[in-house]
């Protein structure tokens, strides 16, 4: 790999792009531009890239030796480690303009060349090199001697440090300078020891508390809320006979696949001053009108309707994985449906639990589309870091302190989280055939979850409804005339001289949001359920900390995480900014940490003596996880396949920062028209979005399947009145 990168690819980033290949008909191998790193080093060229050659032919010296010698190892571990650091040490210091360094000038004198970003070439050389070092790893006897664990643990170590470590210390380091640029402590205390944040005049008055406060408190009531409706509605679809199940399913998912500032929108149409609603509430019953929409109770709504399908979908396979003959054990010994609930099913469940509170905390704390629309003078953290960054103070460094103070809080709820979940097992899909029947739920249980269930299910509608129909008028809440205009500026064909002619202002970010989540989404799905295997199946050093690393970009708001990409990848060694490829590596990040949880939670219900029957047969890792572990998993590769799907093409904080002329996305486009108050043509988008979405849904449902575990239907749950 290494050596194809080094000898037939272009060694440096082509002006096409990562997805352009017109360099191959033009000058292609002998242009500069487009020139495999072996032909510039002849033609005199880039001479600092001359040891890289001698890290890829060194191996060679090991050639058909055993891995177990010293030597045999001594040489993958050398090349590959010394070459991975010699690449990122050229790379860092040579850029644009000669040395970045002005020390290394003053050392060396003027370098009279300089080097662009990495390409193909400088990739797949890097890569090679990388994995030489992670064989010898495994050769020295690291986990066990298999290649593949180390290996995956390498990969993953790589590109979480080069994706989320190194943009997100970027922006967090000017936390340490004063505005001169100057690094100080003082500084950073000054910015953190501040009212607006840690204020607690709210309690002795009706002023609003510091933002660290109100995001605490929304986050906790969110990623609780959530948990217990996603909870709800996960019971109600699998231990239930409710005939509109599949209503419910869609339903449940719906908010998941809106671009956020669509629901508050429609909630404030509906529930604010002269919505709908309110306006019928006041006529039929005499109830005034007031703000109660603006502030924490309309935040925390809006995040409810938006986050609880992330519950949901976690939540559903760790129901469905609760072995019935546990329950039928407990009943067994004369436990009624209540208690084998509340004893068994409940605290089986609870790394479903767990995983779900923890991504409803996160995901309420980084939120910021919902607090600006409905937030009145409710400011949390998120608004802040974005008005900190966009506003006319651009102060970045106030902005960092947000960030790290929002840090805090979301390595605190993993703590608690470890803890609640402590040392205990939680399998419950075994080897073993398991042919029982789930425990139907309690009377008065089952009625308070209808209850719950049915009426948000009704208002999810509404708003749905409302939103579907304010594509459809003239002018959304004062003109409701029916019209397709808004539908045809956006997504108008005519035909031209040359045939048809894509005229609607959409199509250019519609086709490109369909690229770019299409591509992200297979790729987010297989580095979140990798990262979950590792964490659950394999024992080595860091493993905790590798955790919380894979959920940092998510524990950071995307206004930040785009303009600390825009700051680390906008010059070389990596300039990505502009490019399609920065898109894809900022959702797949981004969204990572929700395959890792439902992983977890899928994962931790599965018994590892499944895999060690595997691994006993002779099979390796990778068969073990395809033809085993995959199989079982259908329920967290389908949350994390729709999750990561769905996010891309609705995102917007980092998008904001990452879209260009050529990689416009739909949500940028959506918000430029909102905007400029053209509030049809946003909702007409957004309508085609919520339908593209929910058709990908589906798909991606047919294509995973679900999983089988040879229990008996729940048709048959009950005979003759009574309990199968």
């Amino acid at each position: 790999m290494g050596l194809a990168g080094f000898l037939l690819l272009p060694w440096y980033a082509v002006e096409d792009g990562f997805w352009g290949f017109g360099w191959l008909f033009d000058g292609y191998p002998f242009d500069p531009d487009y020139a495999p790193a072996i032909v510039l080093l002849l033609q005199g060229a880039k001479p600092w890239l001359w040891p890289i050659a001698g890290f890829l032919l060194l191996p060679a010296l090991a050639l058909g030796r055993p891995s177990t010698e010293r030597f045999t190892q001594n040489v993958l571990l050398l090349v590959g480690g010394l070459g991975v650091a010699y690449i990122l040490a050229q790379g860092f210091t040579v850029g644009l303009r000669g040395w970045n360094a002005g020390f290394l000038e003053a050392w060396y004198g003027p370098l009279g060349d300089r080097q662009f970003g990495m390409g193909y070439g400088a990739l797949l050389a890097g890569t090679g090199l990388f994995f030489l070092f992670t064989l010898g790893c495994a050769a020295r006897g690291a986990v066990n001697g298999d290649g593949f664990v180390v290996g995956s643990i390498g990969l993953i170590v790589m590109v979480v440090a080069l994706f989320i470590f190194f943009p997100v210390a970027r922006i967090l380091i000017s936390a340490l300078q004063t505005n001169e640029g100057l690094f100080s402590v003082a500084a950073l205390l000054d910015k953190l020891l501040t009212g607006k944040i840690w204020g607690l005049d709210c309690v002795y008055s009706h002023r609003a508390c510091g933002v660290a406060w109100n995001s605490l408190a929304l986050a906790i009531a969110v990623g609780a809320g959530t948990t217990l409706l996603g909870l709800a509605f996960a019971l109600v679809v699998t231990r239930t006979r409710f005939p509109a199940k599949r209503l419910f399913r869609g339903l449940t998912v719906l908010p998941i696949i809106t671009p956020p500032f669509v629901i508050g929108l429609a909630l404030i149409l509906l529930f604010g001053q002269s919505g709908a609603i309110t306006q019928f509430l006041e006529a039929a019953f005499g109830i005034p009108a007031s703000r109660w929409l603006y502030g924490f109770s309309g935040v925390w709504l809006a995040q409810m309707l938006a986050f609880t399908p992330i519950a949901f979908l976690v939540l559903i396979g760790v129901v469905e994985g609760v072995s019935p003959s546990v329950e039928e054990a407990a009943q067994t010994l004369r436990a009624d449906a209540w208690t084998t609930l509340r004893t068994v099913s409940l605290p089986l469940m609870r790394p479903g639990l767990a995983n779900a509170f923890l991504l409803g905390f996160i995901e309420s704390m980084a939120d910021f589309g919902n607090p600006m629309v409905l937030g009145g003078n409710f400011n949390v953290l998120s608004t802040e870091i974005f008005f900190a960054i966009v506003g006319a103070q651009y102060d970045q460094g106030r902005a960092s302190v947000l960030a790290l103070v929002l840090l805090f809080f979301t390595l605190l709820a993993f703590y608690a989280q470890r803890r609640w979940l402590g040392r205990k097992s939680y399998t419950s899909v075994t080897g073993k055939g398991d042919a029982g029947i789930a425990v139907p739920l309690p009377g008065r249980f089952a009625a308070v979850i209808f209850g719950v269930t049915i009426p948000w299910a009704v208002m999810t509608a509404v708003i749905y409804t409302t939103i579907l129909f304010g594509g459809f008028v003239n002018l959304w809440g004062l003109d409701h005339t029916l019209t397709l205009r808004h539908y045809i500026d956006a997504f108008g064909i005519t035909v031209g001289d040359h045939g048809l002619v894509w005229s609607g202002g959409a199509w250019n970010s519609f086709f490109t949001t369909i690229a770019i989540s299409a591509i992200s989404a297979p790729l987010t799905a297989a580095i979140g359920l990798l990262t979950a295997y590792l964490l659950v199946r394999q024992r080595f050093l860091g493993k905790q900390a590798f955790e919380f690393g894979t959920m940092l970009s998510f524990a950071i708001p995307g206004t930040v995480i785009g303009v600390s990409y825009v700051l680390a990848f906008n010059v070389p060694p990596l300039e990505l900014t502009g490019t399609g490829i920065i898109l894809v590596i900022s959702f797949v990040f981004r969204n990572m940490p929700v395959g890792v949880r439902a992983g977890i939670a899928s994962m931790s219900q599965l018994d590892s003596s499944l895999d060690e029957a595997s691994l006993t047969l002779g099979a390796s890792s990778w068969q073990t996880i395809r033809r085993v572990v995959l199989p079982l998993m259908r329920p967290a590769i389908l949350a994390a396949l729709v999750y990561s799907f769905v996010r891309a093409m609705t995102a917007i904080s980092a998008v904001i920062f990452l879209v260009s002329a050529e990689y416009d996305m739909a949500t940028a486009y959506i918000l430029g028209r909102v905007e400029n108050n053209d509030y049809g043509l946003s909702i007409a988008y957004s309508s085609v979005l919520i339908v593209i979405m929910f058709a990908a849904i589906l798909l991606l449902q047919l294509l995973v399947g679900e999983r089988r575990l040879g229990r008996r239907s729940a048709a048959k749950l009950e005979i003759g009145g009574q309990p199968a």
